[in-house]
């Protein structure tokens, strides 16, 4: 009987990505089990080291809620936080542009063919040879927020577009930025004021509510201070052209907040402070909301003590990831819930600690969780590991972060293959794949 995953493993064809493969599933995808498939496996050379799976569906479907519900905003994925070359050039295909903060995620984008119009340089305090690097790569769109930053620019890429990156309300967020970036409105006037005496050409407004905003309101009253700052820059004698809202969307589902909350807040405002007939471009840049569901985690339960105290059973699990690899990214996301990856054969559970592969007494990925009895070689996963997980991830103690593998349902791919999709002037994600087949790679 064939496997029902029917994954048929394709090699990508260009150069950077040669070691990546993408698994074409059929439509009734479960990561689940095909987490069990990917275990099961001949093709890993540890075949009990930690993986990823990124579930393309999933980004390509949020990028199309994203259009449904914001049509008139274009997305700029911002990549700091998960820089993971198939997922960029996914988002490029799929016409999405770049939020980067660095000459190496710039040189990223770049080295996919994607036209240096696409990136905005979105870090308002940038390094000197980096502005250098952006006027040698014709990367005109950058952000600034403070005095310092205009005279630097004006030094070393004086034809630049700038973006004023504003200080707005953050307060219902998880991470407040407002702590370090973003011009406050008392002094956005004075700043544009020294731009215009350097003429320097300012195209328009940016501000970030923060992440992990729970308040959809927040976007609300950003969007019309930023129309505060329009109306100073008109008095100046600008014609902003751009309006960029930042990020701050959820990237997982039944959060603190929804898409729907955002959207409707931000139509609302836009409709009511920017309408159509001032004909703008209207950006945002989503970064968790593209990627931070679209990754699981898979671990290997390498070692386990048993712990008996006033006649209650305990146990300590150890896993071969922990928070000096994907789980560092606990700065930016929820508590992790380790899930086990096979049925347990009782309904009983235990109380369980859960602690990563170094010997560092702080790498505990969970400090109290509730597990059924584990063994030496069983697998738990953690879902929604999309967003601060594999940029952050170290080597400390000679651990390795995990691989990853790469999910597609054969539907998103004949889509993703079709040529009228094509629009593209870079290099396409069409172009990673070799033609589809349909042999399955495992008979069970």
């Amino acid at each position: 009987m064939m496997n029902p995953m029917n994954p048929v493993s394709q090699k990508l064809s260009n150069d950077f990505l040669s070691e990546s493969s993408i698994d074409i599933c059929n439509d009734n995808f479960n990561m689940k089990q095909y987490l069990r498939f990917k275990v099961n496996a001949n093709d890993r050379e540890y075949n009990d080291d930690p993986f990823y799976v990124c579930d393309i569906d999933d980004i390509v479907k949020k990028h199309w809620m994203f259009q449904n519900l914001l049509p008139q905003i274009k997305p700029f994925y911002a990549i700091k936080c998960n820089p993971d070359p198939v997922v960029i050039a996914l988002l490029a295909h799929l016409e999405v542009n770049f939020d980067c903060a660095s000459k190496c995620e710039i040189k990223a984008v770049l080295d996919l063919g994607v036209d240096p119009d696409r990136i905005m340089f979105a870090n308002p305090c940038k390094q000197a040879s980096y502005i250098k690097y952006a006027n040698e790569k014709n990367v005109k769109k950058m952000t600034f927020d403070n005095e310092a930053e205009l005279f630097k620019i004006k030094e070393h890429f004086p034809g630049a577009e700038l973006v004023i990156r504003i200080k707005v309300d953050d307060s219902k967020s998880t991470y407040k930025l407002g702590r370090k970036f973003g011009a406050s409105l008392k002094s956005t006037q004075k700043l544009l004021q020294i731009a215009k005496n350097l003429d320097l050409n300012v195209i328009g407004v940016s501000f970030h509510v923060g992440t992990g905003c729970y308040d959809a309101s927040l976007f609300y009253s950003a969007v019309k201070s930023a129309a505060a700052v329009f109306n100073q820059g008109e008095n100046l004698g600008y014609n902003f052209t751009l309006l960029d809202i930042g990020g701050g969307f959820p990237g997982v589902k039944n959060g603190k907040i929804s898409m729907d909350n955002i959207a409707a807040q931000l139509n609302l405002s836009i409709a009511e402070f920017f309408p159509p007939e001032m004909n703008l471009s209207i950006i945002a840049e989503p970064g968790k909301y593209f990627v931070e569901s679209a990754f699981t985690l898979c671990c290997n339960v390498t070692s386990v003590r048993k712990v008996v105290d006033d006649k209650k059973t305990e146990f300590m699990y150890y896993l071969n990831d922990g928070v000096y690899n994907s789980f560092l990214c606990v700065l930016f996301s929820e508590k992790f819930k380790p899930l086990p990856l096979n049925e347990s054969k009782t309904h009983l559970l235990f109380k369980s600690s859960v602690w990563g592969p170094t010997c560092d007494s702080c790498d505990c990925i969970s400090e109290e969780t509730y597990l059924p009895k584990l063994s030496i070689g069983d697998w738990l996963y953690f879902e929604n590991m999309g967003a601060y997980a594999t940029c952050l991830a170290t080597k400390f103690n000679g651990f390795n972060p995990p691989i990853v593998y790469y999910a597609c349902t054969d539907s998103i791919y004949k889509d993703l293959s079709n040529d009228k999709a094509n629009l593209m002037k870079c290099r396409s994600f069409k172009d990673f794949f070799v033609p589809l087949t349909l042999e399955p790679i495992v008979k069970v």
